[in-house]
């Protein structure tokens, strides 16, 4: 596998050969940083668990150098931040099972920047050899710079695939912004109830993130227990944990489709129904 950044490297948990680990994966999430697929692509990776038809494979596109860092990694350089969080996002893809993880360690500057197509291509290098039937990766109303990066390298290198070769389902998931503002109706709703403490060991092996001051394990866990008790309001729970999604398959299926336009289109809905029911409520015609 020829991949533009030399430092690149490919980890088979269960040392299968790679060109066969990488050919069985059904489920692909793309993620920018170390932990973003166990925060955002667990409907996936439970999908696969234990699943002898379907294999989930992970790949991160950044170093992870930018990391922030206090208590006990205060000290640590960029260089050691980097090899700590290469090994924690390799043993979370042995607690999950995966077929296949890969970290393309670009910097964040390369995968923010709108002339550097390094990614892209590498990016559909991969999903030529994987030919995953489905693919999770960050939402495009994200805030974070580095995420919107990764989408958008991810759907260009998906449209650029021969229309045969393309996902059949592409997941916009929620990370640096929730999508609980989203129409219901357009929301992808992903059970994610099962295996739970999977969850929680996977969320917590990036430990450099959470003693280094961010607790995305509780953030993360309380994000999905919170999607499943505010989705409807005057139903009972049905489910323990959900996450929701930004179907970007049409934006796959059809490359002349203007990204900018398709996410504001879900922007200008909410406003039309915030505004439809206080003008009802006030008794404006």
């Amino acid at each position: 596998m020829k991949l533009n950044n030399p430092e690149a490297r490919i980890f088979i948990p269960d040392a299968t050969v790679t060109d066969e680990a990488l050919r069985r994966i059904t489920h692909l999430g793309i993620g920018a940083h170390q932990d973003d697929l166990e925060f955002m692509a667990i409907h996936g990776i439970l999908t696969c668990y234990h699943n002898e038809k379907e294999w989930f494979g992970g790949i991160t596109c950044t170093n992870g150098a930018g990391s922030s860092r206090i208590g006990p990694y205060a000290q640590f350089t960029d260089e050691q931040m980097q090899a700590v969080r290469r090994t924690e996002q390799e043993a979370a893809a042995t607690i999950g099972h995966y077929s296949a993880m890969v970290q393309l360690d670009y910097p964040s500057c390369a995968v923010k920047s709108p002339n550097d197509p390094s990614l892209k291509d590498d990016l559909k290098r991969l999903l030529q050899v994987t030919h995953p039937r489905v693919v999770y990766t960050h939402n495009l109303a994200d805030k974070h710079d580095t995420h919107l990066g990764v989408a958008i390298a991810a759907l260009e290198a998906m449209r650029e695939l021969p229309a045969d070769q393309r996902p059949e389902a592409v997941y916009g998931c929620e990370i640096w912004r929730s999508l609980d503002w989203m129409p219901d109706e357009d929301k992808v709703v992903q059970d994610v109830s099962a295996h739970e403490n999977l969850a929680a060991a996977l969320n917590g092996v990036f430990d450099s993130q959470i003693a280094g001051g961010k607790r995305y394990d509780l953030a993360t866990l309380g994000r999905r227990r919170a999607n499943a008790t505010f989705f409807a309001s005057h139903d009972t729970d049905r489910s323990q944990m959900l996450t929701f999604a930004m179907d970007l398959t049409p934006l796959v299926a059809d490359p002349s489709l203007n990204i900018v336009d398709f996410v504001t289109v879900y922007i200008q809905k909410l406003e039309a129904q915030v505004r439809s029911a206080l003008t009802k409520r006030l008794g404006i015609s």
